[in-house]
């Protein structure tokens, strides 16, 4: 098939498949109250709390952040019409940086109405909701309390630690792990994007090099960390646990210390298995 056949549901229907509930509510799609390009079939994806739109042209697919009172002057995302699997990508994309661009902005107006102590409820039943999922998933989250907020701990099958913060005002939620490094396998590719390598990627420290010719993600720091991660979008880092542990080391039980931050509710939760 190509994109010129393509109708709005056969491309915006599987866009909301591939984006999770949020406390029962589904995706939904809907005609668009507007078009944002002439003669362009245009959907609208709402679950209630955030909405997209959605244009599909003929070789251009572009998904737009519905935010009321704002012209759309340029798309979130963009997804070319040669592009194997146009929906999962855009998926991928809009889980990444649109929909916690949009909690963000929640979080934000909230905290000018209402206060910050309000901020920090909203995002304990957003560690409630993703708590649940893990017991779901076969985990027994722990509720604690951080310096900076309230969060979650939980034992994973592969012998890691996993602790789920949730920093007051700040934009997103914030992953922190300790434990054998394979733990990170499954979750890493899931919630970030290859940046495209080059050769001074692969320098480094046996350790480093372990890790950056599994993941196209990562790129070293010194012999003893590697980073990931873009503007807007899920980062963080990967470090071995003190500074004189062994760098020559390279198998999989190695014993990290990591923290992934910038991640949306929507994103950590199509992810889940790979926490547990």
């Amino acid at each position: 098939m190509t994109l010129s056949t393509v109708t709005p549901a056969q491309i915006a229907a599987p866009l909301a498949e591939l984006l999770p509930a949020r406390r029962g509510a589904r995706w939904t799609v809907g005609p668009a109250p507007y078009s944002i390009r002439k003669d362009v079939p245009t959907s609208r994806l709402t679950n209630g709390r955030h909405a997209l739109i959605v244009a599909e042209d003929a070789g251009r697919i572009e998904v737009f952040a519905d935010r009321p009172g704002l012209f759309h002057d340029a798309p979130d995302v963009v997804v070319d019409g040669t592009d194997p699997a146009p929906a999962l990508t855009a998926a991928a994309r809009v889980l990444r940086s649109v929909l916690p661009a949009l909690d963000a902005e929640a979080i934000q107006e909230t905290g000018r109405t209402e206060g910050w102590d309000q901020v920090l409820s909203d995002r304990a039943v957003e560690l409630t909701e993703v708590g649940f999922a893990l017991i779901d998933h076969g985990a027994v989250p722990t509720p604690a309390v951080g310096i900076n907020g309230p969060g979650l701990t939980w034992e994973a099958a592969t012998g890691g630690t996993w602790g789920l913060w949730a920093y007051g005002q700040n934009r997103n939620l914030v992953l922190a792990y300790e434990g054998p490094v394979r733990g990170l396998y499954g979750f890493l590719p899931a919630v970030t994007a290859p940046h495209g390598t080059d050769a001074e990627d692969h320098a480094g420290s046996a350790f480093t090099r372990n890790l950056t010719d599994r993941l196209p993600q990562l790129r070293p720091v010194d012999a003893t960390e590697v980073q990931f991660g873009a503007r807007r979008e899920p980062s963080g880092w990967i470090a071995l646990p003190a500074a004189d542990d062994p760098t020559d080391r390279a198998d999989d039980d190695q014993r990290v210390v990591a923290e992934i931050s910038s991640l949306g509710v929507d994103l950590l939760l199509t992810a889940l298995a790979y926490l547990v």
